[in-house]
């Protein structure tokens, strides 16, 4: 007994497996909308869209896992049917081969006793199905004899006329139908009796049904889905919660710019850490430091304006409105009228003085000489006055600073010290550098009558005058408030020392930037 291959043996067919409908696209509105009509922005916080975006991606992310699963499933099922075909095909042809009868021990005479006795020592799986059918007569068209032994199969094609002839007459060996009970990927193998015997051929037909195989893929692919599911639950929860924990600060920043106001800018974010929330809680914390350096300014000029203008406004009207005719008596108010006009003038421009004192362009750094600086100084201090100038001293080095703003407050010591000592009094000027060149000395001396201790802090202050002035009007008490000014915005220090009747000795002292020279 021989066997041959029935048409286009070893050809596969392609299966398309069902797969679930395709959802239908989200579709999400313009948060900033698309109705010409006005309507409101609509504004989520970063909380939610942080989850949103989280859930979004792991809900993205899980189906793309299911679909895979899904695949890779039914890939694995097409090869685990293509492999139990071809596992009983070729146990037939092994056995058709052989072409000997065990019962007998002769050789097979007819093709429905080759398959008769194969497929009685067989015993297919719940979801095979092995059948064998024989033509009537050689060359029929219309198989006629039905072979098939062992347990009944989820579904009996060999007795279903309609798909038996769909099987036989297709031309390829290898394909699958549809039955009632689910889709049957099938093969089939033609058998030739020998020749000169007489007997008709046959088809040996294996089935296999995947309804159960398709129904524990998708067991399986739901529960990977239901995990999922439990797994975008929990992610979403966990994104709300740690978006929370991150946003908190950002929280305490709109707070604390929703509660500042002019009028309270001492308000201030406490972040620990050192991620970007906390820089950006320091940098915000920075910016209300400028602002409130700003509006102290602001503030401390307009009071100060307000409260030392009041007073030669008031002058200037008074006098005024009591002028009369007398042409003498015009020229002296308008005199007089003048010389507050000129005090408000100055007061002015040195009230602009120290509020531009707090702006960072305030100095424009140079490197000087010292020595330079110094003879400068003391030229221009000597056209103040009749007083006995002497220059004690002159420090040697470079020095990074504004020589401009320096001298702007020794020539204003000096002119103090002028104000307050008769003519021919010794004022003594000089400068030293440290010897570790790190620090720059210029100091102005006088004998006039000296600072008291209580007084010496106060001096520095705006609008304050020593005792020693008394009613000098000649000055705002904003000399001294300038020249610290000065010092600050160098960073340097003003040091005063001073006793009643033993004049009074300002040393200020500059960093003269050596050290950011060093390589």
């Amino acid at each position: 007994m021989t066997t041959t291959d029935g048409p286009d043996r070893g050809r596969r067919r392609s299966v398309i497996a069902p797969t679930a409908p395709l959802a239908e696209d989200l579709v999400t509105t313009d948060p900033q909308g698309t109705d010409p009509g006005p309507r409101p922005r609509l504004r989520l916080p970063a909380r939610v869209r942080i989850m949103l975006w989280v859930a979004s991606l792991t809900a993205g992310v899980l189906l793309l896992v299911v679909l895979v699963t899904w695949q890779s499933l039914l890939g694995g099922l097409d090869g685990r049917v293509d492999a139990a075909l071809g596992q009983e095909i070729e146990e037939f042809e092994e056995y058709a081969r052989m072409g000997i009868d065990p019962e007998t021990g002769q050789s097979f005479t007819h093709t429905e006793a080759l398959m008769r006795a194969y497929l009685t020592h067989q015993q297919p799986d719940d979801s095979e199905i092995l059948f064998g059918h024989v033509d009537e007569a050689p060359g029929a068209q219309v198989p006629t004899g039905r072979v098939r032994q062992g347990p009944e199969p989820v579904y009996d094609a060999s007795a279903d006329n309609g798909l038996l002839r769909a099987i036989l007459d297709d031309d390829a060996a290898r394909g699958s139908v549809r039955t009632p009970e689910g889709e049957m990927h099938w093969e089939k193998l033609r058998v030739k009796a020998p020749d000169g015997s007489g007997h008709p051929d046959g088809w040996f037909v294996v089935g296999y049904f995947t309804a159960a195989d398709l129904a524990e893929l998708g067991a399986t692919t739901r529960t990977v889905g239901l995990v999922g599911a439990v797994g975008l639950l929990f992610t979403g929860t966990a994104a709300w919660w740690v978006s929370g924990r991150i946003l908190a600060p950002v929280r305490l920043v709109r707070q604390a710019a929703a509660e500042i106001s002019e009028e309270d800018l001492t308000r201030r974010i406490d972040v620990p850490g050192n991620d970007d929330v906390a820089a950006l809680a320091e940098q915000f914390n920075g910016m209300l430091d400028r602002l409130q350096d700003a509006f102290d300014v602001q503030r401390r000029f307009i009071d100060d304006a307000g409260h030392e203008l009041r007073t030669p406004i008031t002058i200037v009207r008074g006098h005024l409105e009591l002028m009369g005719d007398d042409p003498e008596e015009r020229r002296e108010v308008v005199r007089l009228v003048t010389d507050e006009l000129d005090r408000m003038a100055r007061i002015v421009e040195d009230l602009l003085l120290l509020a531009k004192a707090e702006r960072p362009d305030f100095l424009h750094y140079e490197r000087v000489s010292v020595e330079e600086l110094t003879i400068d100084i003391d030229a221009k201090v000597r056209a103040l006055g009749e007083r006995e100038w002497r220059l004690e001293e002159i420090g040697e080095g470079p020095i990074r600073a504004d020589p401009q703003r320096v001298t702007q407050a020794m020539v204003q010591l000096a002119a103090n010290a002028v104000r307050h000592t008769p003519p021919g009094a010794l004022v003594s000027i000089g400068s030293r550098v440290s010897t570790d060149g790190e620090q720059a000395s210029f100091w102005v001396r006088d004998t006039g009558p000296g600072i008291p201790p209580e007084e010496q802090d106060r001096i520095f202050g705006r609008f304050a005058r020593g005792a020693s002035a008394g009613g000098d009007r000649a000055g705002a008490g904003l000399g001294l408030a300038i020249v610290r000014a000065i010092v600050d915005a160098h960073h340097g220090s003003v040091r005063l020392r001073s006793a009643p009747g033993e004049g009074a000795s300002f040393t200020l002292t500059f960093p003269t930037g050596a050290r950011s020279d060093r390589p």
